[in-house]
């Protein structure tokens, strides 16, 4: 009973250290679950968010309480006597004041209304006395005249950086997808490498032993076994390079997905699968642009970009020129030795003022302020539309390459398939003494690169499909909209 528990447990712990086969869909998904690049895009998008929240409540009705309490003062200040001499007197008071405001921006006019309550207590210590001050309701108006409005300019581009962000937090997520791709394929690449090493070391070893024996035999020169033993010496020499450059591909595959090992100081290796089902896709040139239009990022920088030049224009015109400021406002307010007498038979308030500032003489500087922002338009303009024209050339360029590439693995998958034949053809043959040895090492390197050949296939029609992706935001295998 004991020996048939420990055999089993030695089974599952066989098991358990055998290398699991990960595919590519399962690397993507893991680094875009818990890879340091996604959560700091996932990080980025939430700080877009409250950033955009914080631009709305600006456009919400804010309370606020403000004041100066206690505020006291012991000292001694300087009075000027009837007679023009100067003395100082001691004074010694509290001079507190509350102050309770409703305001409300008006972003079509810049301007700012807003209601009060204000109370103020005067405690004079040296005299010992008590007096109020207070405004029980006030209601007032402040409004930029012949001003660049802020505000308004801030509705149009505050949603567009809001949506802009929004999409660079997909496309960051995208680019985690083909950059965890880039980094699975160099390790295949690296795996692959080292299966070919590990099986023409075994080979040559084989094949070198055969060779032996036809010496004996007089069936092969003593130059072409030189030639088999030099193949192992390589082979060996190959074998170990191939060790070295998979181990450090699978430390940064790990080290980028957030791969996390079961037990603390043990990498357990990393065996790949070859992802050799590709999906069927026919992409319409057209259909990816628009998309690509309609989803990136890039695209909403067009708008935004051109906003903003008209914006910066505008500011310069307006702050160049006639800036005026109306304040008003209307209230009750009292004042008496209790705190009562503020709110009985207050008296009406008003006031009314305009402010302005208009330039006379600026040396042409104005206009030479006014002139650099229709440049900075024309030259963003200009940057707009070539990098609309940079945008549709990416789309192209990437859905061709994407038609051709899939052509390109089929017809590199046959190649390695017949380098694998070719190859065991002309091992059988050498066995039988009917081919040499310099016929053999081509067949070897043919096979080799035909199999590398098929993986570098591989490797740069997902490329192509998960850069494809990340220039439309646009999943041509589901075809739906990429979201997280």
């Amino acid at each position: 009973m004991y020996g048939l528990f420990f055999a089993l447990l030695l089974i599952t712990q066989q098991l358990a250290a055998q290398p699991q086969t990960t595919t590519l869909t399962e690397v993507v998904q893991l680094a875009q679950a818990q890879s340091v690049a996604a959560k700091r895009a996932n990080t980025q998008q939430r700080t877009n968010y409250w950033q955009y929240r914080s631009f709305l409540a600006q456009f919400k009705p804010q309370l606020s309480l403000d004041g100066s309490l206690p505020n006291f003062t012991r000292s001694y200040v300087q009075v000027t006597q009837p007679d023009g001499n100067i003395r100082f007197e001691p004074v010694s008071y509290n001079n507190s004041i509350l102050n309770l405001s409703l305001s409300q921006t008006i972003a079509p006019t810049g301007g700012t209304i807003f209601v009060q309550q204000q109370l103020q207590r005067f405690d004079n210590f040296i005299q010992s006395s008590t007096l109020y001050n207070g405004i029980p309701f006030g209601i007032g108006v402040t409004q930029p005249l012949f001003q660049f409005n802020q505000m308004r300019w801030d509705r149009k581009i505050q949603p567009l950086l809001y949506a802009e962000g929004n999409q660079l937090q997909i496309e960051s997520l995208e680019q985690v997808s083909l950059s965890a791709t880039n980094l699975y394929f160099d390790l295949l690449v690296a795996q692959v490498n080292l299966q070919i090493a590990e099986t023409n070391r075994a080979n040559n070893d084989t094949l070198y032993r055969i060779a032996l024996h036809k010496l004996d035999m007089g069936k092969i020169s003593q130059n072409d076994l030189l030639q088999l033993q030099l193949s192992v010496l390589n082979a060996e020499k190959d074998l170990a390079s191939a060790r070295q450059t998979a181990a450090v591909a699978s430390l940064k595959l790990k080290t980028f997905v957030g791969y996390r090992e079961e037990s603390a100081g043990q990498l357990r290796p990393l065996e790949l699968a070859i992802p050799n089902q590709i999906p069927d896709l026919i992409v319409d040139v057209k259909r990816a642009f628009d998309e690509a239009v309609a989803n990136r990022a890039g695209s909403i920088g067009f708008r935004r970009r051109m906003l903003e030049a008209e914006r910066d224009l505008e500011k310069a015109r307006k702050n160049n020129g006639l800036n005026a400021t109306l304040t008003a406002g209307y209230g009750l307010s009292n004042q008496g030795p209790n705190l009562l007498d503020v709110y009985v038979r207050p008296q009406n308030r008003e006031y009314v003022s305009l402010q302005f500032t208009l330039p006379i003489m600026t040396w042409g500087r104005a206009q030479a302020i006014v002139e650099t922002a229709k440049a900075n338009r024309q030259l963003a303009q200009q940057t707009v539309e070539q990098d609309k024209l940079t945008f549709e050339q990416e789309i192209f360029t990437q859905v061709t390459l994407l038609q051709m590439l899939n052509q390109q693995v089929t017809l590199t998958a046959k190649a390695d398939q017949i380098g694998q034949n070719r190859y065991q053809i002309a091992q059988d043959r050498f066995k039988l003494s009917d081919l040499s040895v310099t016929d053999l090492g081509i067949a070897t390197q043919e096979k080799d690169r035909a199999r590398r050949d098929a993986i570098l296939a591989l490797r740069d029609y997902w490329q192509a499909f998960y850069t494809l992706r990340l220039l439309t935001l646009f999943d041509f295998e589901t075809n739906q909209k990429i979201k997280y």
